[in-house]
């Protein structure tokens, strides 16, 4: 079962898990594309080939929520008033106006306004956000309680947003508030117990505003994110491939930890 708006398609599933991909969208509407500069229509910050990787989610019963258009437009990820995420760090924003390597968006003065920012609030966040809740509010109903994977990737060297390189995988959760401490202890130990890719837990990512807003174990509400470096499963330069031998080496553990979730009880 299957429900979508303008903005988003949803895949409803029956277990428990509700896998979201924010990022993963490449649309830009031709009017706001006319006003970025010539490199965005590259959409290189996006999560690329997630709704891929994450395809066999469904085949486990997980529901799947993701956007048709890219971060450039607005980011899912990112609180509705635009408070940073990560104090004392370079950040991108709600609606961006930088790439990722720090260059800009717009030409001088192309940039939204505060009202296009709320317009785009409007049209683009809120039904996405609308949707996640509305899913993970079934989820509860039907299974007394809800899980939700934030699913993203990311180029493992960017000077401009975190020094060095990151680990292969990120697991955010919050510093442990946004699920609970046997579902945490669970996802640290299988990444613990396989040798193929480094990992971190609460590291440099440790989750943003999906997990921040609707991780409440007290409400039976358990949120993850997990940031995957692009090297783990493709090329980090344009144009962006998928490497079938690395993501192939990658989709094990990928599936582990989503079996993982899956197997979890609320009582552990």
């Amino acid at each position: 079962m299957s429900g979508a708006t303008p903005v988003c398609a949803l895949h409803r599933g029956k277990s428990a898990l509700l896998v979201s991909l924010p990022h993963c969208g490449t649309e830009i509407p031709n009017e706001l594309q006319a006003r970025m500069v010539p490199r965005a229509q590259e959409v290189e910050d996006t999560d690329w080939h997630l709704a891929e990787l994450y395809s066999f989610v469904r085949d486990l019963g997980a529901s799947v929520l993701a956007p048709r258009y890219s971060r450039y437009v607005i980011d899912l990820n990112r609180p509705p008033d635009d408070a940073p995420m990560y104090a004392g760090a370079n950040n991108t924003g709600l609606c961006p106006e930088r790439f990722f390597s720090g260059d800009p968006l717009y030409p001088p003065g192309k940039g939204p306004d505060a009202a296009e920012i709320e317009h785009r609030r409007r049209i683009y966040w809120h039904p996405y956000h609308d949707a996640l809740l509305d899913e993970l509010t079934r989820l509860r109903n039907a299974h007394g309680y809800a899980l939700l994977l934030d699913g993203h990737s990311i180029k493992s060297e960017l000077p401009w947003l975190f020094a060095g390189r990151l680990p292969d995988l990120n697991l955010g959760t919050v510093e442990g508030t946004s699920c609970s401490p046997s579902l945490r202890a669970a996802l640290a130990r299988l990444l613990q117990a396989q040798r193929e890719f480094t990992h971190v837990i609460d590291g440099r990512f440790k989750g943003g505003y999906i997990v921040r807003r609707y991780g409440r174990p007290v409400e039976h509400l358990q949120a993850v994110q997990l940031e995957m470096c692009w090297r783990c499963y493709m090329s980090e330069t344009a144009p962006f491939e998928l490497d079938p031998a690395r993501s192939a080496r990658l989709a094990p553990l990928l599936r582990s930890l989503i079996q993982t979730m899956l197997a979890w009880r609320p009582d552990e």
